[in-house]
């Protein structure tokens, strides 16, 4: 028999935050077109070009000076870079239309301790996505307004709160709610640099006046490879956010590996135009990296030769895409985290849905770990970076990997034969070879620039994230250990003959003698004619009243008093119960009854012992015994 509940919940003040529920049948009404696709997940990706180029100047830094001789050469080797991992994650979304990257790549083709690294990398690259994109729009803030700067630990924290309220609210309102400030940074953006570059060649592009003091972060030392090895590592910061897209294709409408692929290439084209723009420009105008004032804001006031409506648009473009680059991290986190949970490893309640039809617990779980973050390190973009990538390329490398795998595995098949994998289906694939190449060579060249930023940046926090990871992967393991024991006793297989209740003995634990504690009497009677109250006795007055009105109410149930000198409640009553239990027979249950009164107000709960809320919890993980609340409602 089949009962549907089709009357929508009571409105509540949560509905007002976040809009009314969403039936269940409507979520295939919840996915996006390539447009707002690109808001949601690209904006990580085009955010950060907001800040590579200033990251990478900043090791850049030999005393009073920048080596602006390297800037382009590395701009142009990272978007090297970005083409062989563009294309890779093109092939990913093709062969995963279910979504989940990297961690659904490594679980399918390289086993279950490489897909619990990639999914550790990617939860960590999250939150650290967060953490960054709202300090570094922060950041534009406090170029703008300097007089905010001490204020920009609550600001990004207030911000968070914001686009958490707009995650919420579901896929589709929060994609519109970033649509239009995503296409307006690309706008002004652009316009920025194609303005720059038109000054340049009309040799009218000017230079930073009044630029800001010099953040330098070491001593004046000649340029070694090991720090132009460090300006890479920190310029790769424009790669972050590519996998994106791989993790969420889901969101996207049928055909969803078509649409994800377009957004992809979309978001490649776009994001190396800017960089490479932003990277020519910063390098003619002289910009110096500074907490004070970041490169964009100086490139903007240099191409606009004032703070005029141009400039401020280009800041609160990048204000509003740095912030929003948040969306990211609350689209793919909360996927990422789903994924995890169904596979058990995580808690089960990451992979339900909330009210509006995305995983709110995840949601929630990732705004307030960033929020940590960002108390702990001061919303400091430059202390955030060296701990952001290393997660990212790890999940890079792996998924990677796990691709060329792949190709390797399809390559084996015949024509038209078909394996079914957890996550897709494997078919041959007459372009297998070149698919391999291009997939190793991404493994390659991501495992590279791990391995440089990790050592490069070690000493400057990136061991955190080396300590992190395997962290994380043993408390997967700890829940996955802990659900496959509870999947086993909970088992039915070999059970044998089902439990028969004998003998079903009551303890009902009484303060007084009251219309509570005789309800409960009564429920008792229900279950069983074997029934003993028992009332521990701390004044001894008070006590013979209560046995006193036992007599006349009881109904003849037996009472047994409890003394206790020390003025102790729950010890004596459970040391009286577990000596029951301990004496019961195989068949035997015991049901301890425990009257509760419920205030007519929540809040007068306070002005009571809640003695039933503590006797329960002590007697939860005793064997044997079962404890039922009986309340009664005080008007």
């Amino acid at each position: 028999m089949h009962r549907v509940n089709d009357g929508p919940p009571p409105r509540n003040l949560l509905n007002w935050l976040i809009g009314r529920p969403l039936p269940t049948a409507d979520a295939p009404n919840q996915t996006i077109g390539k447009a707002i696709g690109m808001a949601v997940f690209a904006s990580d990706a085009l955010s950060s070009t907001a800040y590579a180029t200033q990251e990478m100047m900043v090791i850049l830094v030999i005393g009073t000076s920048i080596a602006y001789s390297y800037v382009i050469p590395l701009s142009i080797a990272i978007i090297i870079l970005l083409a062989v991992v563009i294309l890779s994650y093109e092939q990913i979304v093709h062969a995963y239309p279910e979504g989940g990257g990297a961690y659904i790549v490594a679980r399918d083709n390289l086993g279950d301790i490489p897909s619990q690294i990639a999914g550790a990398a990617l939860l960590t690259d999250y939150i650290l996505t967060a953490a960054v994109s709202i300090s570094a729009g922060v950041a534009q803030i406090v170029s703008a307004f300097p007089a905010l700067f001490p204020y920009r630990v609550w600001l990004s924290i207030l911000l968070l709160f914001i686009i958490l309220l707009i995650n919420l609210r579901g896929v589709r309102e929060s994609g519109r709610a970033v649509a239009f400030p995503s296409y307006f940074f690309v706008g002004v953006m652009g316009l920025t640099v194609i303005g720059g570059i038109y000054q340049y060649l009309g040799g009218s592009l000017g230079v930073v006046v009044n630029p800001p003091p010099l953040e330098t972060i070491h001593a004046s030392q000649a340029i070694t490879m090991l720090v132009v090895l460090r300006a890479f590592s920190s310029g790769t910061a424009a790669l972050t956010g590519i996998e994106a897209i791989s993790n969420g294709v889901t969101a996207f409408k049928e055909p969803r590996g078509r649409n994800a692929g377009i957004t992809l290439i979309w978001m490649g084209f776009i994001l190396a135009s800017l960089f490479l723009g932003i990277s020519f420009i910063g390098v003619q105008v002289g910009a110096v990296p500074s907490a004070h004032e970041t490169v964009i804001s100086q490139i903007a006031r240099t191409v606009y030769h004032e703070q005029n409506f141009l400039y401020l648009a280009t800041i609160a473009g990048t204000t509003i895409i740095l912030i929003l680059a948040t969306n990211t991290s609350f689209a793919d986190f909360p996927r990422v985290s789903a994924i995890l949970a169904q596979d058990g490893f995580l808690p089960r309640q990451m992979a339900f849905r909330g009210s509006r039809l995305v995983y709110s617990r995840g949601i929630v779980a990732l705004a307030v770990i960033a929020s940590l973050l960002i108390i702990l390190l001061q919303a400091s973009v430059t202390l955030l970076i060296p701990l952001y990538a290393i997660g990212v390329f790890l999940s890079f490398t792996l998924s990677q990997s796990g691709m060329a795998h792949r190709w390797y595995k399809a390559g084996k098949l015949s024509p038209g034969q078909e394996v079914q994998e957890p996550g897709s289906i494997l078919r041959y694939d007459s372009h297998w070879r070149s698919k391999l190449i291009i997939n190793s060579i991404g493994a390659v060249a991501t495992f590279c620039v791990m391995m440089v930023f990790a050592i490069t940046k070690f000493i400057h926090g990136a061991y955190i994230v080396l300590i992190l990871i395997p962290l994380l992967v043993v408390f997967f393991s700890l829940i996955h250990r802990h659900y496959k024991q509870l999947a086993s006793n909970l088992s039915l297989e070999h059970y044998g003959e089902p439990l028969r209740i004998a003998r079903h003995r009551v303890i009902l634990p009484i303060s007084g003698v009251h219309r509570g504690s005789l309800a409960a009497l009564y429920y008792a009677h229900s279950l069983s004619n074997d029934i003993t109250a028992v009332h521990v006795s701390i004044d001894p007055e008070e006590t013979r009243k209560i046995q006193s009105k036992w007599e006349m109410w009881g109904d003849g149930v037996r009472l047994i008093v409890l003394e206790s000198p020390y003025r102790l409640l729950l010890e004596p009553l459970l040391k009286y119960i577990v000596n029951i239990a301990e004496k019961r027979q195989p068949d035997e249950i015991i049901t301890v009854i425990v009257p509760q009164f419920v205030p007519h107000r929540w809040y007068h709960n306070i002005l009571h012992t809640q003695t039933a809320f503590w006797l329960r919890l002590a007697l939860l993980l005793k064997r044997g015994i079962v404890i039922t609340d009986v309340p009664y409602q005080v008007d």
